[in-house]
């Protein structure tokens, strides 16, 4: 199989249960051509030093997949999925300085060393939460674990942390589905029905920006707890942000912060249930929780890859040379399996060793929320185990959502015993 051929595969819809078995073909040559202008990094070594190489810009104008998406698009004339969230773009698709104090002004009040009892206080509501969901489930015996139990957890939280009105929630969900399911890299994107998702797609992200640049407008002047409000009234050195690019980053944190989420709860959940004997095992010994967390990570990477970063000079690397101008595509689902990195690296190990994946990603860009994606998904997992009695797998493979990018099941179904009190 070609890397093109393997690449196409790997993005196919109905490939995204298991895209593995095409990044194991396309890992035969760790940095491979796979289109025009696009090079895919699926080795651990290779990701690890583009990760951490000034010369892979994440400037979403350098990119090439942007610019032919853009050109592609009737109306808007810009790639508006993948700009990211505004004209004014995010931290994510922005190189140093500008990445470095978007960044700075933003942990200033999500964490250490400004604000750092934020995640630490969050917990018992968290769990409070968890433990009202299922309370919820009492009576019946079959639960989504998608729709019931893995979204409203984070979405509660992260509408929280920005200040966003929880009460908007169904609005902005439908407009984030569809400008997830837009962006699409495989070949059905070239149909009819995938250039409909794309326009779709195009037009909830003018949307949901238009809404959060509303949102950040009304906090100017307003100090409040939120972090939409604390970036537009910042009296730090480095000032309030611009409205604009609180409003771009806004999405982003929205985005990443409620959805990668959702997929690592779901995914934790499903990869228990496929393997016999490792509930019983974490409810025995509740200290493995966290490395079952890291081991689901690494086998179900929360974010698969991100299109932006380009090459801003021939950079060898795996024995192939990325020319100048083409795009680089790290993909952390598939470096997590590396075999040259990690042992057997289709089994799930919640006791693994030296677990150093890159389900956060890697280098300037690493997780954002990393810390309390962690902290959410661990009490999501531990009431879930505590309180569920005899879950069973309804569907193997549950349905995907379109995505490639934030990767995760569309529904969970798990049938039960009963819930415990």
């Amino acid at each position: 199989m070609t890397p093109e051929t393997a690449w196409a595969e790997a993005m196919r819809f109905e490939n995204r249960p298991d895209p593995y078995r095409f990044f194991d073909e396309l890992r035969k040559a760790p940095v491979a051509r796979v289109a025009d202008d696009v090079y895919a990094v699926t080795g651990y070594w290779e990701l690890l030093a583009l990760a951490h190489d000034p010369r892979v810009s994440s400037d979403i104008s350098r990119s090439p997949v942007a610019a032919k998406r853009a050109a592609a698009a009737k109306p808007p004339p810009e790639a508006e999925h993948m700009k990211a969230y505004g004209d004014q773009p995010s931290m994510i698709v922005s190189d140093p300085p500008d990445h470095d104090r978007a960044r700075r002004q933003a942990m200033r009040h999500f964490g250490p060393p400004h604000t750092p009892d934020l995640i630490p206080s969050m917990g018992p509501g968290i769990e409070q939460l968890c433990n009202d969901l299922l309370d919820k489930a009492t009576g019946q015996t079959r639960i989504d674990i998608v729709d019931e139990y893995a979204y409203p957890v984070p979405v509660t939280v992260i509408c929280k942390v920005l200040g966003v009105p929880r009460e908007d929630e169904a609005t902005f969900h439908r407009w984030i589905f569809d400008a997830m399911a837009g962006v699409d890299l495989g070949p059905e994107a070239a149909t009819d029905e995938g250039r409909a998702r794309a326009e779709k797609g195009r037009a909830s992200v003018a949307a949901l920006k238009q809404y959060l640049q509303g949102l950040v407008e009304s906090y100017a002047g307003k100090p409040g707890e939120g972090l939409l409000s604390k970036l537009v009234n910042d009296d730090s050195p480095d000032g309030p942000m611009e409205p604009q690019e609180a409003a771009s980053n806004a999405l982003l944190l929205l985005v990443a912060g409620h959805d990668s989420t959702v997929n690592t709860i779901s995914h934790c959940v499903l990869t228990l249930l496929r393997n016999p004997g490792s509930i019983e095992r974490l409810r025995s010994r509740p200290g493995l929780i966290p490395f079952a967390i890291e081991e689901v990570l690494r086998l179900e990477s929360a974010v698969q890859f991100f299109p932006s970063r380009s090459a801003t000079a021939d950079i060898e690397v795996g024995g192939t040379v990325i020319p100048k101008g083409s795009a680089v595509f790290l993909m952390y689902g598939a470096a997590n399996r590396d075999p040259r990195r990690f042992a057997d690296p289709s089994r799930f190990d919640p006791q693994r060793p030296d677990n150093e994946h890159f389900g956060w990603g890697s280098g300037i860009h690493t997780c954002f929320g990393g810390p309390l994606a962690r902290l959410e998904v661990n009490l999501a997992l531990e009431v879930f185990l505590r309180r569920v009695e005899n879950p069973r797998l309804v569907v193997d493979p549950p349905p995907y959502r379109r995505s490639q990018v934030f990767r995760g099941p569309q529904h969970l179904l798990v049938d039960y015993d009963r819930i415990r009190d």
